[in-house]
């Protein structure tokens, strides 16, 4: 039992977002990647965001913003049955602001896969000291 308990552990720790980073989608924003790129974000590093060939020291960052797109399956209920209309689709939407070298206002929003989106808030927050901006009511009920 000890072991079985030891193993879950070592998967939980090594499937964690902050450890190999997190897949997630840029949607766009000041970035160097063109929309719809997936992107190795990681928060295991202490003093810096890393975003594969990008990074953002923590102390950088001004701004966390997260939010929801909900969506209906309409061309399913169309063709297929009516009940696709009670579906409801969530996209969840990190957006990063943060100051350059320069000192200029950058924006990166990436879409973040929702069984991972908790962690990276918790991670910023607590890497930035910021709290996280939710820009709905839906968002916030996560």
């Amino acid at each position: 039992m000890l072991q079985r308990a030891l193993f879950l552990l070592v998967v939980a720790v090594g499937a964690a977002p902050g450890e190999d980073g997190t897949k997630v989608e840029y949607v766009g924003g000041t970035g160097v990647w063109k929309p719809g790129k997936d992107v190795r974000m990681s928060v295991a590093d202490a003093e810096r965001l890393r975003l594969e060939t990008v990074t953002v020291a923590y102390s950088r960052i001004n701004q966390i913003e997260y939010g929801q797109k909900v969506s209906r399956s309409v061309l399913p209920a169309v063709v297929i049955s009516p009940l696709f209309l009670l579906n409801k689709t969530r996209r969840h939407f990190l957006t990063v602001g943060y100051l350059d070298e320069r000192g200029a206002q950058q924006a990166l929003v990436f879409r973040v896969p929702k069984g991972d989106i908790r962690a990276v808030l918790a991670s910023l927050e607590a890497r930035t000291g910021l709290r996280v901006t939710y820009l709905d009511d839906e968002a916030r009920k996560m």
